[in-house]
C-alpha cells in the first residue's frame, strides 16, 4: 500500500513538474498551459482552504452562494460612458489590446465558480488595480492574486513560473519583475477583497471612487 501511495505521489510530483516546465518554455500568456496547470495543481486540501478563505467575509461567502457572473458584455456599448467609469476604462482596456469579452459562462456549481469567476474578471482587476498587460505587469497581478487568494497553488506556481523565465530569459529584467512581485503583493494586502464583486453593476461608477473604496491606491516607488 505504502508504495502504491508513494508512487502516486510521485507521479503527481512528475506531472506538475513537466507541466510547470512546459509554461516556462513557453512564449508568456500561454492560456492553454495555465488551465492544464491548474487543473493539476489543484488539490482537495489547498480547494478546502481556498473556499475557506474565499468564505471568511461576508461578500466572498455570498458570492459563493449566489454565483454572480458577468453576463454578456458589450464593449462598445460601454465604451459610450465617461471616460473616468469602470466601463469606459474596461472597455478601452480591452479594446486598445484586441481582447475579447470573456465568454458567457452558464451554469456553475460551487467548485467551479471561483476559478470561472477568477477567469472572467481578470482584466477588470487589471483595471482597477492598475496593473499593465507587459510581463511585469502580469507579475504584478499573480502577486496581488497571491495575497489575495493566499491559498490557491496556480497563483504561487505562475509566479515561480515567472521568476524561472526571469532568471533564464530575461535576466535584464530582474529588478523590474521583483519591483512588480513586492508592489502586487503589498497592494493585494491592503486592497479590500476583490473577489466575489459585482462589477456588472459598477460600470456606471467613477474608477477612481472605486479605487478609494477598495483601498487600491498604494503609491509605486
Amino acid at each position: 500500500m505504502n508504495f502504491i501511495k508513494n508512487f502516486k505521489e510521485n507521479w503527481q510530483i512528475l506531472n506538475i513538474g513537466y507541466h510547470f516546465m512546459q509554461l516556462v518554455k513557453a512564449p508568456y500568456g500561454d492560456f492553454k498551459g495555465i488551465g492544464k496547470l491548474s487543473e493539476i495543481i489543484s488539490d482537495p486540501h489547498s480547494n478546502k482552504l481556498i473556499f475557506q478563505h474565499l468564505s471568511s467575509y461576508p461578500q466572498g461567502k455570498m458570492a459563493l452562494i449566489e454565483r454572480p457572473l458577468l453576463g454578456n458584455i458589450d464593449l462598445h456599448q460601454l465604451h459610450l460612458l465617461p471616460e473616468n467609469t469602470l466601463g469606459y476604462q474596461y472597455a478601452n482596456h480591452m479594446l486598445k489590446n484586441a481582447f475579447n469579452p470573456p465568454p458567457i459562462s452558464k451554469a456553475v456549481d460551487e467548485k467551479t465558480y471561483p476559478s470561472v469567476h477568477l477567469g472572467e474578471t481578470h482584466d477588470i482587476w487589471h483595471v482597477v488595480t492598475g496593473c499593465d498587460t507587459n510581463k511585469a505587469g502580469e507579475i504584478q497581478l499573480e502577486a496581488f492574486y497571491v495575497a489575495q487568494i493566499y491559498s490557491s497553488p496556480l497563483f504561487l506556481a505562475l509566479l515561480a513560473k515567472n521568476l524561472l523565465k526571469t532568471a533564464i530569459e530575461d535576466i535584464d529584467l530582474c529588478e523590474s519583475h521583483m519591483n512588480a512581485i513586492t508592489y502586487g503583493w503589498m497592494l493585494g494586502k491592503q486592497a479590500k477583497p476583490l473577489f466575489g464583486i459585482q462589477w456588472n453593476t459598477l460600470w456606471c461608477t467613477s474608477l477612481d471612487e472605486l479605487r478609494n473604496q477598495l483601498n487600491l491606491n498604494c503609491e509605486k516607488n
